[in-house]
């Protein structure tokens, strides 16, 4: 299967494991949606599973390379916090599918997938401690800070994703970016 091949049965599955869900969606139904021959999908794919795993991956790699470079386009950590909790909702609007696909989706034991998010981690720890060290964030474990941090805004999109609720609006970004660099940020008297 050629590259094109390969994403057509990416492109085809985010559609089709959006609507179905991945048990949903039969290797038959992939197969034929995607245009390509039997041959062709197992030449780069062994099943369906394989293939919602290489779309996680895929999608969450979008989401943390863009992710970093918010986090580093910002000269404070006010900033940073406040703008990357901005483009957390921005991204799920823009990526509306891929967005949903990892709200309800995760590949179990993909070494892909924990490689991919050792190195994203390591990266936002590392500008966190610098933060921290200099006084502009609490110094918290990084689970306790990012759902601080994130955990409020990932949850308005993901009720907003399964449509139980509005799509986020600008006031309410503001007021989850504010209410993050609250939670985190260090203030006088912390």
């Amino acid at each position: 299967m050629s590259a094109d091949g390969r994403e057509r049965v990416l492109r085809t599955a985010l559609e089709l494991f959006g609507r179905d869900g991945v048990t949903g969606t039969t290797l038959s139904a992939l197969r034929a949606a995607s245009g390509v021959s039997v041959g062709s999908f197992y030449h780069h794919f062994s099943g369906k599973e394989q293939v919602a795993e290489a779309l996680f991956v895929e999608c969450v790699a979008m989401y943390q390379d863009a992710f970093l470079v918010e986090l580093k386009a910002h000269d404070s950590a006010r900033a940073a916090v406040e703008g990357v909790v901005a483009f957390h909702v921005r991204w799920c609007r823009e990526h509306r599918d891929r967005a949903r696909f990892m709200f309800t989706e995760r590949p179990a034991g993909s070494e892909a997938l924990a490689e991919r998010n050792r190195m994203f981690f390591r990266e936002v720890r590392s500008w966190w401690r610098v933060q921290a060290r200099h006084g502009a964030l609490r110094d918290a474990d990084g689970v306790t800070a990012f759902v601080l941090w994130l955990g409020p805004a990932q949850e308005l999109c993901r009720l907003w994703l399964n449509g139980q609720s509005a799509e986020p609006g600008d006031e309410q970004v503001r007021e989850l970016s504010e209410a993050a660099w609250r939670s985190v940020g260090r203030h006088d008297g912390d």
